[in-house]
């Protein structure tokens, strides 16, 4: 969590914070998606977090795809801007956010596979049909834009 949010919890408690995020959906080459099985409430999501005071976006999402799975990205492209009531969330610790997440697409990235012990239990790539269940709901909203817009690519070529 970052520095900001806690200072801002000291005050407010558990109240709805407004929060930025800053967010990566890494693709293999095969188009696959790399999800992680988060810790603290056993969904799987993308690599994310918030945007600290004065950081630039496309860098917090870097960080936080470094921080989360050791993948360093090399590029990113915007994928879009996701706000709305899907994305209020209440964490399992009762902190309650509600989220404007900022979603890039990384394929060119490297490192190795290495997850953030404190915040995740599993990294896995999946293919298009094989999204697994249950899905973090402030990811749910942006994952099923990803899968339409696969979905759209694919039956174009084919």
């Amino acid at each position: 969590m970052s520095e900001y949010i806690m200072d801002l919890r000291k005050i407010v408690g558990h109240r709805t914070l407004l929060q930025v995020g800053a967010s990566v959906i890494v693709e293999d080459s095969e188009g696959k998606i790399l999800l992680q099985l988060r810790s603290d409430n056993h969904c799987w999501a993308y690599a994310g977090g918030a945007v600290e005071l004065d950081e630039e976006v496309e860098e917090a999402a870097k960080r936080e795809l470094f921080e989360e799975t050791g993948l360093i990205a090399h590029s990113l492209e915007l994928f879009g801007i996701f706000s709305g009531k899907e994305l209020h969330y209440i964490y399992p610790n009762g902190d309650e956010v509600s989220c404007i997440d900022i979603v890039y697409i990384c394929r060119d990235y490297s490192g190795e596979l290495k997850k953030q012990e404190s915040e995740v239990d599993q990294l896995k790539f999946f293919d298009l049909n094989g999204i697994p269940d249950p899905i973090s709901q402030p990811n749910r909203k942006v994952i099923a834009k990803w899968i339409e817009e696969k979905r759209k690519i694919k039956n174009r070529l084919s």
